[in-house]
C-alpha cells in the first residue's frame, strides 16, 4: 500500500510514519512544510525509506506534482496548525494552513482518484462538556476556538467532498495526544522543561479543565485499523477513557521528576477555555477492532522519561519559544 502523508515530520504524523515503516512495511511519502511544529529528525530513523515533499498545502499545482509522482492508494491528512494558544493569536493563519490547505489536498485527491481519504480532526470540534457525559460521532459540532472552528471546517469540507464527488473520505476524531516528541507549547512538555530548569509552572485557571488523554502509539495503531476496516463517510472517536484535571496532569508529572508542587503558578485563564472533552469510542472498537493499550500512568511515566533522555532536542526547541511563552502565559 502507498500512503500519502501530510504533516508527517510533526508530533502524530512522525509516530504513523515510524509505524507505518517499521511494523507495516507500507510505501509512504510524507508531505510537510516543515513550520515551527515539523521536525525531520522526528523521521531520523526511517528517513532512508521514505519520500519526502517539503511543500505547503495551499500550492496546489506542486501537490499535483506530488500525487502524479507518487501515485498514492491512500492518504492520511495530519497537517494543520494545532495549537489553541496560537489561534488566539493569528487565526488568519489557521484559517489558511487547516481550511484552505484541506481542500487543496481533498481536490487532488479526487482528481488522483485515491482509494481512502484519512481526515485527521480533533475532539474540539464538538465544543465542551460540563461534569458529566460523553461527545459522540453524531453530537453536534461547536467548536469555540478559532483553531477548533478551522478543524471543524476541514471536517465539513470532508463531508462535501465525500457527499458531493464521492471521495472516499473518512473522519478521525482524536483526544488530546502526549507522547514523545510533542513540541514544547502543549501542556505536558511545557511542565516538564519548566520543572527541569526549577522554574514556575504555568497552569491556566485553577486547572480544573479535563482532558481525555491518549497515548500517541495508540492514537497511530488506530489510524491504521481504520485505514483497514473503517467505513467510508463515517466518522471514528479515538479516545482512551483516561480523563484528568489538567492539575492532577501536573501534578503527576511533578511527582516523576521529583519536584515540588511548589513550582506551580496559576495564571490567567485562557479566553474561551473549554471545560471538558470526553469521547465515546465504541464505534472505533466495535468497526475496526481496536482499542487503547496505555493506561495513564504508563504513558506519563514513558512520556516523562523520554523528554529526560532528549534534552538535547528540547532545550533546542525551548529557545524558540521565550517570546510566545511571554505573550501567552501572563
Amino acid at each position: 500500500m502507498k500512503i500519502l502523508v501530510t504533516g508527517g515530520a510533526g508530533f502524530i504524523g512522525s509516530e504513523f510514519v515510524r509505524q507505518g515503516i517499521t511494523k507495516y512495511q507500507f510505501e509512504i511519502a510524507v508531505v510537510d512544510k516543515l513550520t515551527y511544529a515539523g521536525d525531520l529528525k522526528r523521521l531520523s530513523e526511517v528517513i532512508e525509506k521514505i519520500s519526502f515533499y517539503k511543500a505547503d498545502l495551499c500550492n496546489e499545482e506542486f501537490l499535483e506534482h506530488i500525487f502524479k509522482e507518487f501515485k498514492p492508494d491512500v492518504v492520511v491528512h495530519f497537517a494543520a496548525e494545532s495549537h489553541v494558544d496560537r489561534s488566539i493569536l493569528n487565526p488568519r493563519e489557521f484559517m489558511l494552513s487547516n481550511v484552505v490547505g484541506t481542500q487543496s489536498l481533498l481536490e487532488c485527491a479526487k482528481k488522483f482518484g485515491v482509494e481512502k481519504f484519512i481526515n485527521i480532526s480533533t475532539d474540539e470540534v464538538y465544543g465542551e462538556l460540563g461534569e458529566e457525559g460523553k461527545f459522540t460521532e453524531e453530537t453536534p459540532l461547536n467548536p469555540n476556538s478559532p483553531y477548533s472552528v478551522s478543524k471543524a471546517s476541514a471536517d465539513m469540507l470532508g463531508r462535501a467532498y465525500f457527499r458531493t464527488y464521492g471521495l472516499p473520505v473518512v473522519t478521525v476524531r482524536p483526544s488530546n495526544n502526549y507522547g514523545p516528541w510533542q513540541y514544547p507549547e502543549k501542556l505536558i512538555p511545557v511542565v516538564i522543561v519548566k520543572a527541569l530548569q526549577n522554574e514556575a509552572v504555568p497552569v491556566y485557571g485553577k486547572g480544573l479543565n479535563v482532558r481525555e488523554w491518549l497515548y500517541v502509539e495508540d492514537c497511530a495503531d488506530a489510524i491504521f485499523k481504520i485505514i483497514e476496516k473503517g467505513r467510508v463517510g463515517e466518522i471514528y472517536n479515538v479516545a482512551s477513557g483516561e480523563e484528568r484535571k489538567n492539575i492532577e496532569v501536573v501534578k503527576a508529572i511533578l511527582d516523576l521528576l521529583g519536584k515540588s508542587h511548589d513550582l506551580i503558578k496559576f495564571v490567567k485563564d485562557r479566553p474561551g477555555h473549554d471545560f471538558r472533552y470526553s469521547m465515546d469510542f465504541n464505534k472505533v472498537k466495535k468497526e475496526c477492532s481496536w482499542e487503547p493499550k496505555t493506561s495513564f500512568e504508563e504513558g506519563i511515566e514513558k512520556t516523562v522519561k523520554w523528554y529526560l533522555e532528549h534534552q538535547d532536542w528540547l532545550f533546542d526547541k525551548v529557545k524558540e519559544l521565550k517570546y510566545y511563552w511571554e505573550r501567552v502565559y501572563k
